[in-house]
Parts: structure tokens; C-alpha cells; sequence
């Protein structure tokens, strides 16, 4: 690891840490917290896919939505509008929308064929995000003069890798570059996650053999065919099972690669000097 002990934790003059686990979990909530501190470089995954690897695919997407619309094309033909999106740190939006959910057109939904091609897109944009930390650490340093770096992933970053492999290309560069650090949830955090997700369903990116399973799952336990499957149903369906395929490759990820701190160690903390306390006590219990 980046960081073999505690005390070479909290005298490097450089902190390099890369956060992953499931979405809603505090990942985003602490990179706020240090890069509010003012020492510390924010590189967001999902950020740099929307706006790097999927910012043309989302805008011709849009564009192809608004050519269906005569006043539109005429405007879109002449050259007369620009259509793009409004990607933030606080706003991916439109990198979910464009990732879509399989069901019926009628209700939102895409062709399966035409969603596991979103997915594969996907899947090579995080891919590429990730394997630009290494860039985006010099970057911050050399050109803006951060001393400290915090790279924040997305949730299907297990969905790539095999983290039981000690020889798995992406973990053996991010490990590299960064301490890796996953911040786990409890079953109490797992449920209030089913809840919100209930609550208002968003697409996610699966691994593909699973995404294969749990689609023909679903049409054969509800007796339907790829047009009749309302696309929310479906992903409700399917999150409570993504989490529990994805908590041991999680763990795996943080025994042969980094460090855990639970969920409430992230919420509890309030400053920097709180954030190097926690990731300070992670190492010491690593031993």
C-alpha cells in the first residue's frame, strides 16, 4: 500500500486517497469536506466520464430526442442552437440519463440491445477515468499546486476489476497512485439505501454476466417478454441484489488492496484533521 503505517500516514507531505463503495455512503460528502479545506484536489469519476469519455454520446443523444421536433431540426440543420449538457460535480444527471434503464420505449425504457451497448460504453469510459488518476495527480500538483489528492469513484468501479487477483491491472496502478479506501455500510445503511432507491430509481452500470442473469431472472419470475417490462419495476428489482453482489467484492478489494472505515466514521467526521484521524486508525487496525 501507499502507506505501510499510520505514522507514515500522517507525515506524508502528500495524501493521495481514492474512496469506493456504494453510492450514498459519504463518498461524495468527504471529498466535499477536504476540498473545502483548500489543500486537497477533487477528481470526481463520474464527472470526468460525463464530461471526457460520454459528453459526446449524452449530446447526441439529446440532439437526436430534439430532431424528432420539427422546430428543432430546422434550428439544429441551420446551425442556429447548440445542444449540450450541464455537467457539475453536484449535477450527473445527464450521464444517468443517457445510461437509461431496459424495459418498455413506451415508459422510458430501451431495447436490452440498445442498453447493454450504453453499458459496454459505460464500462470503457469508467475504465479510462480511472486510469487517468495517475494523470490527474501530477496534474494537480504541477499545474495547480494541490499537495494533497482525493480521487472519487464511482460504484460499479468493483464491477471491473478482480480484486483477488494480485496481479489485476487497474488495482495494481490505482494502489499505485493511492490509498484505497472503502467506506462500508451496516445493514441499517443497506436498507435506507433499498429505501431511497425505491424511492426514486436510478440507473447503474453492471457487470455484464450479471446484468445477463438478473434480466432473464426477472422476465421469466414475472412471465413477461423484453417489451412488457416497465423499466423502474425492473431496476428496483435488481438493486437489492447489485448491492449484495457487489459487498464482497468490495471487501475483497479492501483486504487485498487498501483500508475500511465504516460509513459512520465518514459522517462523523467535520474536518480535515478528523479525516486523517480515521484513515490514521483504518491502517493501525489493518496492522
Amino acid at each position: 500500500m501507499l502507506y505501510s503505517s499510520a505514522e507514515e500516514w500522517r507525515k506524508a507531505p502528500h495524501k493521495r486517497v481514492l474512496f469506493f463503495g456504494m453510492s450514498g455512503l459519504g463518498k461524495t460528502y468527504i471529498s466535499n469536506i477536504l476540498r473545502g479545506a483548500g489543500s486537497w484536489f477533487h477528481y470526481s469519476i463520474d464527472y470526468r466520464i460525463g464530461t471526457r469519455y460520454m459528453g459526446e454520446y449524452i449530446a447526441d443523444n439529446a440532439k437526436a430526442e430534439a430532431m424528432k421536433v420539427p422546430f428543432l431540426r430546422d434550428l439544429l440543420l441551420s446551425d442556429s442552437i447548440y445542444i449540450g449538457s450541464n455537467i457539475s460535480f453536484e449535477n450527473l444527471t445527464p450521464v444517468a440519463s443517457y445510461l437509461g434503464k431496459p424495459g418498455n420505449p413506451a415508459k422510458g425504457g430501451l431495447a436490452m440491445q440498445e442498453y447493454t451497448r450504453r453499458q459496454d460504453q459505460f464500462r470503457t469510459a469508467e475504465l479510462n477515468a480511472l486510469r487517468d488518476t495517475g494523470y490527474f495527480i501530477d496534474r494537480a500538483a504541477r499545474l495547480y499546486d494541490y499537495p494533497n489528492f482525493i480521487c472519487d469513484t464511482g460504484g460499479s468501479i468493483c464491477e471491473w476489476v478482480d480484486a483477488n487477483d494480485p496481479n489485476d491491472p487497474l488495482l495494481t496502478e490505482l494502489s499505485q497512485h493511492t490509498l484505497m479506501v472503502w467506506i462500508k455500510g451496516d445493514e441499517a445503511h443497506t436498507q435506507e439505501l433499498i429505501r431511497r432507491f425505491d424511492r426514486a430509481p436510478k440507473p447503474m452500470a453492471y457487470e455484464p454476466a450479471f446484468l445477463a442473469r438478473v434480466w432473464q431472472e426477472y422476465l421469466k419470475e414475472n412471465t413477461l417478454s423484453e417489451a412488457d417490462v416497465h423499466p423502474d419495476s425492473f431496476i428496483r428489482w435488481t438493486y437489492a441484489q447489485a448491492l449484495a453482489h457487489r459487498q464482497p467484492r468490495y471487501a475483497a478489494m479492501a483486504e487485498h488492496w487498501g483500508v475500511t472505515v465504516t460509513a459512520d466514521q465518514i459522517s462523523g467526521i467535520r474536518t480535515e484533521a478528523d479525516f486523517t484521524d480515521v484513515i490514521a486508525g483504518a491502517l493501525e487496525a489493518r496492522g
